[in-house]
Formats: structure tokens, C-alpha cells, sequence
């Protein structure tokens, strides 16, 4: 603990836990599990991570970290026909890009196929599970509602030798896909759907990314899960709300092999729901195959990839899990609040430099002709450790369109005829004519300066104070930029909450908006995914996309929360 932090009571401490601390807390000083935590993430490796992930790496390593605990990464690889080593490589990457690293080597569900089947077997022989030749409309249908008790499988009773002879048949590929299935024997009247004699194993005759052809026969995700906890030893299986109806099961399931060791426990916590974003990995591979974004890196994406290809920081995630905590109770939280944590984080981390998204050329008629001063700029305010570098300047510069009126209202306090106004890190300097287009366009701004003016000079004029301060790049020295202007795709709050139309009707058309700027020469030696942040206007930074001839920008967030301004009004 640090001298200046107070020392919070034991009250007040366990008041700051969620939920899932204080049972953890319980545990321990119960000495349940001798005191251990041991916690896991497990993703199916058939799409990239979202943000909705995030909250659950953030929670399931976080715990870990906590109580000096371990957490296993393992891939739920139980569905070949939608599952890509792609995926897999891209899982690690975002788990250890957020800062965290699991216990030992990633483990798989499919390290566990030859016991997790052995026990089925053993399931058989007890009458505790048989096959089914039924179809899945038939056996879905078999299942009953809620209030009706579902109806028994004609196969239910079948001998135990037929159907160990059955599963060998399915485990080695001579039967075709959907002619048969393996359905533990329960309950077909129990009040809980899940209950109701549930699939444990089917068959996909495909290729398995990491077992190749060994396998034709892959185990249901509720069976596979509890038995890979107990496996692993985990003490804390923490799942999102909707596994909750799934608990009575998988503790069934562990109740048919536990004989010693640790035994599991699944809790669940409500998952995250983000306005004007959609979660469902189903939707975001559409998006993908369609074309409609230009990958899952795309940096309008809510994947962990795409958020980093954007600008966002690992810390501005981790606050922002931190911020909305953990609860049992679902809700939608605003994606302004995500905006806010990376905008909180990159104000305190980024350099300042110029850049004009939309220019038009400045001359200052009374600055000598063909000079070139280098003037002093802070990098960054906010870090007296930034330091500061020369920013050249002379006669003709660029500054943005919107940045000069020629007929300006009282409070417009920028440049405008026979008005003063400063320009950052420079001189202060006056209006006084322009020259335009055939179509009426102003093409140049004819200025003049006071020379005695210059920041940090400590004259008498330098004090002198106007109300407006401009950015702006000198015209010898500037760099293109390709700057690629990124809103959110989505305009509506609940893209995919409208059950009469498609998520995709509420497509953001301005969710893109690519222009070429005019930026100053320092920002060359920044290397890909660098922050900085373009003063008056947001935070950017450099896109892989960028070469040694093409510097490449993405716009991270603006510097103020302008969306929710626009939708007040």
C-alpha cells in the first residue's frame, strides 16, 4: 500500500467487492479448495475476440492475479466445421495484448477427447446414456415446452450393447452425420429444459484443426465443460448469465465421474451489452464475409483486434471493465463509456502534434520572404517527462477551413478580416484580405503578423491576450496523410434489437470518411499503432497500412464526446 492511500476498514472493503469476490473471499477463509483459486477463459476458437470478451479475460485473469491464483486459457475446440487455427493465434495474441498470461501451455478441450469419451462409455454401461437415431427436428420436438413434460425417445431403453456398438460406429465414421447422437438418460419430465435427456456427443465428419481425422464424433459443450474443469483442477468456472438454466446440468454431469480432488463450481455473471454495437459473433463474421467492414481488424469492429488497430490501449480496456464491474443483473452500457476510458488514458500518454484535416494556405504578407524559423513545442503537457521538439515555421502555412470566417458572427473567435488571433507555439497574427475561386472559394488567406509576438518569448507582446488560438503546419515542410475518419458503424442504439428488420438497415453510411491532411514532418518517426493526439481535433494513430512514402492515421475518438452531444439536441 502506498503512504498517501488511507486504509480502507474491512467494511468498507468488502462493500467494494462484486459479488464473485466475496464468495471467492467466503471460500478461502472457509479453506474450501485448501484455499486455492484456479479460474479459466475458454473461448471457441470460431472467431475473433470482441469486447464482451474482454470483460470476461479481464475477470476470469483479474481474479487470478488477485488471489495469487491461476488461470488456464483453453480453447473450447469441440466444433470442427466452424473452427480455424486463425482463431486460435488470434485469441492468444488479444489475451496477452491485454496484459495478461495464463498458467502454462493453452490447453484444448480436445486434449481431453480420449477420457471425456471413455467416460461416456462408462455412461452407457451404467444406463445412464444412449443413442438416438432420431432426427433433430424430432427429437427438439419430443422435447416439450416448459409447462409439458417432453415425450421419451422410442430409443431410450434400447439395450446397452446395441448402443456401445452405435457410438463405436459413430466414433469411427460409418455413420453418416446426423443419423446418430449421443443423449445422456435423465429426465424427460424435469421443469428444466436442459434436463430433458440432453446431447452429449454428435458427429461431424470433418477434420479437426489440431486431432486431423482421428475423431467423427465431437462432445456437446455442456458435457465437455464441467468434465475439462474437473480435469484442470479449476475451482471457479465463471460463465455469463444465460449458462445459469445450464448449472443443474453440469453439475450432473461432474456428479456421474467426480471421485476425488477438486471439484468445480460454475457461477454466472451478466455479460456485457454495448449501445450501437453488436456482439453476436455470428453477425460480426457476416459483416466480415460480406465485405461490409474490411476485416475483423476493421477499426470499426468491437473486436479486441479491431479496437486495437483503432487506437485503443490494453489500460483504457481494463479500466473500462473495471469501471462497469461485475453483476448477476443484464443491462446496456453506454459505448460513450468506452470512449471516455481511452480518451481519459490517451490524454495522459500521447504527444501533441499538428495536423490540418482540411486546409487552406495562410500567407503572412509581412514575414520575410524565404525564411525558415524553428520554434519550441511541448509534447505533451500532461507528462513533464515528454519533453518538446522544433516546429519549422514560415511565410505560408495551412490551417483548417473552418478556422477562418470572412463575415463572422460576434463570437466566432477565430481568425476572421481585421481580427487577432494566435497561432499555437507561434505569433499572433491579424486578417486582412483573401483571394478566391471563379466558383467564389477561398483559396488563400492574406495575414499579417506582430513579430514581437512570439509564445514563450517573454516580451511584452507575447502576454498580450486574444481569445482564439489556431493549429497549423508550415506549407514547406508538411507531410500527407491519409487519414481515415472513423465513426461508429451502427447509428442505431440496438442495431439487432428490431425483430421485423436486418442489424445491417442501421449501417453507419458515414462510418468511413478517408481525406488526405496536411501533418507536421515530426510525425515520420512514429512506427505503427503509436498514439498521438492532433491538437483541437482528437486522438489518431498510425495505421499498419502506413509505408516509409504513406503515412496512414486512424482516428481513435474525438477529443470530446460529440456524438452525444449531436443526439441531445
Amino acid at each position: 500500500m502506498s503512504h498517501n492511500e488511507p486504509d480502507r476498514s474491512a467494511e468498507e472493503n468488502k462493500a467494494s467487492l462484486n459479488f464473485i469476490e466475496s464468495i471467492i473471499e467466503e471460500e478461502i477463509k472457509e479453506g474450501k479448495h485448501g484455499g486455492e483459486v484456479y479460474t479459466r477463459f475458454p473461448p471457441e476458437p470460431n472467431g475473433y475476440l470482441h469486447i464482451g470478451h474482454a470483460k470476461s479475460i479481464c475477470l476470469n485473469f483479474g481474479l487470478a492475479q488477485q488471489y495469487q491464483g491461476k488461470c488456464n486459457l483453453r480453447f473450447d475446440d469441440t466444433n470442427p466445421s466452424k473452427e480455424d487455427q486463425e482463431y486460435v493465434d488470434s485469441i492468444q495474441e488479444d489475451v496477452k495484448w491485454l496484459g495478461f498470461e495464463w498458467e502454462g501451455e493453452p490447453k484444448y478441450t480436445s486434449d481431453y477427447f480420449d477420457q471425456l469419451y471413455d467416460w461416456a462409455v462408462q455412461l452407457i454401461k451404467e444406463g445412464k446414456a444412449y443413442v438416438d437415431e432420431q432426427s433433430a427436428a424430432t427429437i427438439a420436438e419430443q422435447k416439450g415446452t416448459p409447462t409439458e413434460p417432453g415425450k421419451a425417445s422410442p430409443f431410450r431403453d434400447r439395450p446397452v450393447e446395441e448402443s456401445l456398438a452405435l457410438f463405436e460406429q459413430m466414433k469411427n465414421g460409418e455413420l453418416a452425420e446426423g443419423a446418430a447422437v449421443l443423449r445422456a438418460k435423465i429426465d424427460m419430465a424435469n421443469p428444466n429444459m436442459h434436463l430433458r435427456d440432453p446431447l452429449m456427443y454428435r458427429i461431424i465428419n470433418k477434420a479437426h484443426h489440431r486431432t486431423g481425422d482421428k475423431w467423427h464424433i465431437y462432445p456437446m459443450y455442456d458435457y465437455a465443460h464441467g468434465q475439462s474443469d474437473y480435469l484442470e483442477g479449476i475451482t471457479n468456472s465463471i460463465c455469463t448469465l444465460e449458462f445459469e438454466v445450464h448449472r443443474p446440468l453440469y453439475e450432473w454431469f461432474l456428479g456421474q465421474v467426480y471421485s476425488e480432488g477438486t471439484k468445480p463450481e460454475q457461477r454466472e455473471f451478466a455479460r456485457l451489452n454495448l449501445s450501437y454495437t453488436v456482439m453476436s459473433k455470428r453477425k460480426l463474421l457476416q459483416l466480415v464475409e460480406e465485405n461490409v467492414v474490411s476485416g475483423w481488424d476493421d477499426p470499426r469492429m468491437p473486436t479486441i483486434s479491431g479496437l486495437r488497430r483503432r487506437g485503443y490501449t490494453p489500460e483504457s480496456i481494463r479500466n473500462f471493465c473495471k469501471t462497469i464491474g461485475v453483476g448477476r443483473r443484464e443491462n446496456v452500457i453506454d459505448v460513450a463509456l468506452l470512449e471516455f476510458a481511452v480518451r481519459e488514458h490517451l490524454n495522459k500518454i500521447t504527444d501533441r502534434v499538428m495536423a490540418v484535416l482540411n486546409p487552406v494556405k495562410l500567407v503572412i504578407d509581412n514575414y520575410p520572404e524565404g525564411e525558415t524559423e524553428w520554434l519550441e513545442a511541448e509534447n505533451n503537457p500532461e507528462d513533464e517527462n515528454a519533453g518538446s521538439r522544433k516546429l519549422p515555421f514560415g511565410k505560408e502555412l495551412y490551417i483548417e477551413r473552418e478556422d477562418f470566417m470572412e463575415d463572422a458572427p460576434r463570437k466566432f473567435f477565430r481568425l476572421s478580416l481585421g481580427k487577432e488571433v494566435r497561432l499555437k507555439n507561434a505569433y499572433i497574427i491579424k486578417g486582412e484580405s483573401v483571394e478566391k475561386d471563379a466558383d467564389g472559394n477561398i483559396t488563400t488567406i492574406h495575414c499579417t503578423y506582430d513579430a514581437d509576438s512570439r509564445s514563450g518569448s517573454g516580451t511584452e507582446a507575447s502576454l498580450r491576450k486574444v481569445k482564439g488560438t489556431l493549429h497549423w503546419v508550415a506549407a514547406e515542410h508538411a507531410l500527407d496523410a491519409e487519414v481515415r475518419l472513423y465513426d461508429r458503424l451502427f447509428s442505431d442504439e440496438a442495431p439487432d434489437g428490431h425483430k421485423d428488420k436486418d442489424f445491417k438497415a442501421f449501417l453507419n453510411p458515414g462510418s468511413l470518411k478517408i481525406i488526405t491532411a496536411k501533418v507536421e514532418p515530426s510525425v515520420s518517426k512514429y512506427k505503427p499503432l503509436d498514439h498521438v493526439q492532433f491538437q483541437r481535433t482528437g486522438y489518431f494513430n498510425i495505421d499498419p497500412d502506413s509505408t516509409e512514402e504513406k503515412i496512414v492515421f486512424n482516428r481513435t475518438v474525438g477529443l470530446r464526446d460529440s456524438w452525444g452531444k449531436a443526439n441531445k439536441k
